[in-house]
């Protein structure tokens, strides 16, 4: 492949990344909400909670963070599937996914998103462990504002995302946050 395919090929990949600004995350419609984040807000939040995280951990923030951008990449092919759906439906592996989503990339590039996807999916590592809890953690979040907003449903997944935590540090957070309004980190600027 010439170097102008694999620009074409890397750029097409960038430009289908942009659909994840438009696709929501479908597992929220179950508790309710009507119009739920899209992936590409959960993801911007999930790498900015697994940075600090893996501050909290001792781990690499860079490569957490990382980890979290890459985590749902693939969505943009089969859709965000609730776990409900996962009962009925077989997915292909994520790892598989991205093989076809960066398969005309340049080869630094597809060797690279693919790595970062491995290692999500299939490590053992710190940053890894850290980087699921981010996820984790975000949709536990986002549950706590939904919330708010009047869907009392979606104190299911507050709960059953808070119970699957692994780090002491994303405990210790997900503990504040239930004590917390969304609101209140503008309040510094109120006294």
């Amino acid at each position: 492949m010439s170097d102008d395919q694999h620009a074409k090929g890397s750029m097409s990949y960038l430009m289908e990344m942009g659909a994840l600004k438009r696709a929501k995350r479908s597992g929220w419609w179950i508790a309710g909400v009507k119009d739920p984040e899209t992936i590409a807000e959960h993801s911007f939040r999930t790498a900015v909670i697994g940075a600090v995280l893996a501050m909290m951990e001792g781990a690499d923030p860079a490569k957490v963070a990382l980890l979290c951008t890459f985590h749902d990449t693939q969505e943009t092919r089969v859709g965000d599937i609730p776990w409900v759906g996962r009962r009925y439906l077989k997915a292909a592996k994520n790892e598989d996914v991205t093989a076809d989503q960066v398969a005309d990339a340049h080869p630094a590039v597809a060797a690279g998103v693919r790595a970062v996807v491995e290692e999500y999916e299939n490590g053992d590592s710190l940053e890894v462990t850290v980087a699921h809890d981010a996820d984790k953690l975000e949709c536990m979040i986002q549950g706590i504002e939904y919330l708010e907003q009047g869907y009392r449903n979606a104190q299911e997944w507050v709960d059953s995302t808070r119970a699957k935590l692994k780090t002491a540090s994303a405990v210790e957070l997900a503990e504040a946050a239930q004590g917390m309004s969304s609101a209140e980190w503008q309040r510094v600027f109120l006294r």
